[in-house]
């Protein structure tokens, strides 16, 4: 069933977690034909093991522990019942499920189900939660009973699954699982290339695709991502994301699983800083994974009032900026290691545990990942597109989009549409989207490069640098800003932005307008800058200043 070659490729990571260049020789992708992963890797690697597998923790103080042992036999019996309600091998279920222990016996029994999940965010509603039921093909919905009013439109034959007290009519209790046979078995063989999950883009530039994942594409994709976050056999490992984002399944049930580690997880009503570091602390977590939108928050509290227990730190979603990066090795002594992935693949170029980190870049191409970097012609360059060749396609690569074209009809090489430059070591530097990056007085300008500078200005916590028009150089870089405490942003404050630019770059790279905004995000926090393009391309013509706006000709005195 696989199940000796996909041990043999865990071994192998593992015993190369510090040496990049022997784990990227060593490793082979395992080819997985016949091989279900909650089935013949989980319960395996659960059978008799009394060792934490989940933690998931309330702001209430409660804390919900289980054993590998316990979700495996849990999720039998959750599967048994999922079956029992006519949920059959290849059905679609969209599970609308904060982090809550039913998420993960949810996905452990849908996987050995040979079902096709469809993780969603519960802030969905409306005309979103709509396109993902149609787009989808839904025939059952596992959701919060506090949610299942936003479901009042389902079509006729759904499947309703309720989480929770408050079940209404029409629903099944999800704790009626409990009365479920035990012993589960499966109705036939699965096969590697059998889809597993469907995952929405983070729609940052366009409407979302839907991106289509196997059962080896994941289970057996997910080494690099093994690779790069050096998580260990007995770790607890928090990874802070929302269950609607493909990286959520990354590193909050594929990696720590197939380590041998134990996932935690934090249940807060809004996102408290605070909160996140005392949890930090109470519950001794050794690894941790957040996106740049957290550390940012984070680095506003004085982290060296909180003794953690961290061995790593990680950051994925969007490039990290080195200020936030600096901050957190003065307070902890520990380096933040980025990485480069998309919801269409599994992590792809990362800094591994134990390999020097340059500040600002994302790391080297992690196991079983082929990187280039191509030009406009599909030729080799030292800065262009970032993409994967596919003589043969990696693992962790989608078998496509649905309706669309899979890595067969792709080509040699799958194209992100992310541009990087590569250095004499191999290291690789995010530029920005090829579609973020723009021309102003016909210079090349990359937005992550000036909200770098920004964000060293310490009123800024975040920005996001767009296209500004402008009828003498076409476009000007202007950022839009949050400031630290949520502060206005002022005339004074401005002048100072204004100046901490002027002394860091040169003219015509220079920040030329600043708007205080709150930036738009998507579920996994990266910044939505299409919206603020489109903001800009539509202001008034001539360029008429904005309500709260600051060019920087207003401020005569920083010349010279």
């Amino acid at each position: 069933m696989g199940t000796a070659e996909y041990v043999a490729a865990r071994e192998t990571i593992l015993r190369h977690r510090t040496d990049w260049a022997a784990a990227r020789a060593a490793f082979r992708w395992p080819d997985l034909d016949r091989f279900n992963w909650a089935l013949d890797w989980f319960d395996v690697h659960a059978s008799g093991n009394a060792a934490p597998a989940l933690r998931v923790a309330g702001e209430d103080g409660t804390v919900e522990v289980r054993t590998y042992e316990a979700m495996a036999r849990r999720s039998d019996r959750v599967a048994n019942w999922l079956r029992g309600l006519g949920v059959r091998r290849g059905d679609r279920i969209l599970l609308m499920l904060p982090n809550v222990v039913p998420l993960w016996e949810t996905m452990l029994a849908a996987i050995k189900l040979g079902a096709v999940m469809i993780p969603a965010t519960t802030l969905l509603a409306g005309d979103d939660l709509r396109d993902r039921l149609e787009r989808g093909r839904v025939r059952h919905v596992v959701a919060m009973a506090g949610d299942a009013g936003k479901f009042a439109d389902l079509p006729a034959g759904i499947t309703r699954i309720a989480v929770g007290p408050g079940v209404p009519a029409g629903w099944h209790d999800f704790a009626a699982a409990d009365g479920a046979p035990a012993n589960f078995v499966p109705d036939g063989e699965t096969r590697g290339s059998d889809p597993l999950l469907l995952y929405f883009t983070s729609g940052t530039t366009a409407k979302p695709k839907l991106v289509v994942h196997t059962q080896r594409s994941y289970a057996a994709g997910h080494f690099s991502t093994l690779h790069w976050l050096g998580v260990r056999p007995g770790d607890l490992h928090w990874n802070i994301s929302s269950p609607g984002w493909g990286k959520h399944a990354w590193s909050s049930v594929f990696v720590p699983w197939i380590a041998g580690a134990c996932v935690f997880a934090l249940n807060q009503g809004r996102f408290a800083a605070r909160g996140v570091l005392d949890a930090l602390v109470a519950h001794g977590v050794t690894t941790l994974c957040a996106p740049p939108t957290v550390w940012r928050m984070l680095i506003q509290e004085d982290l060296a009032r909180w003794p953690v227990a961290l061995r790593e730190v990680m950051s994925a979603g969007e490039p990290l900026n080195a200020e936030v990066i600096e901050r957190v090795r003065d307070a902890w002594g520990l380096d933040i290691r980025d990485g480069y992935g998309q919801t269409e693949t599994t992590a792809t170029v990362g800094n591994p545990p134990g390999q020097p980190i340059k500040p600002g870049s994302m790391g080297r191409p992690l196991a079983g990942y082929d990187v280039v970097l191509l030009d406009a012609e599909d030729r080799e360059a030292d800065e262009g597109e970032i993409a994967l060749r596919l003589a043969p396609p990696p693992a962790g690569l989608m078998a496509g989009y649905e309706g669309g074209t899979g890595p067969d009809g792709m080509g040699a090489f799958y194209r992100t549409g992310d541009v990087a430059r590569r250095d004499g070591d191999g290291y690789l530097t995010y530029v920005g989207r090829a579609d973020d990056v723009f021309k102003a007085s016909d210079y090349r300008i990359s937005p992550f490069e000036l909200e770098s500078v920004l964000i060293e200005h310490p009123l800024v916590a975040e920005s996001a640098v767009v296209p500004s028009p402008d009828p003498l150089r076409l476009a000007v870089p202007k950022a839009y800003v949050a400031l630290v405490g949520g502060q206005p942003l002022t005339a004074e404050a401005a002048a100072s932005i204004f100046r901490h630019l002027r002394e860091r770059l040169p003219p015509y790279k220079r920040i030329r307008r600043l708007e205080p905004f709150d930036l738009p995000k998507t579920i996994s926090g990266k910044i939505r800058r299409v919206e603020l393009r489109r903001r800009e391309e539509a202001r008034p013509q001539p360029v008429a200043r904005l309500e709260g706006e600051f060019f920087e000709e207003d401020f005569p005195e920083l010349r010279g």
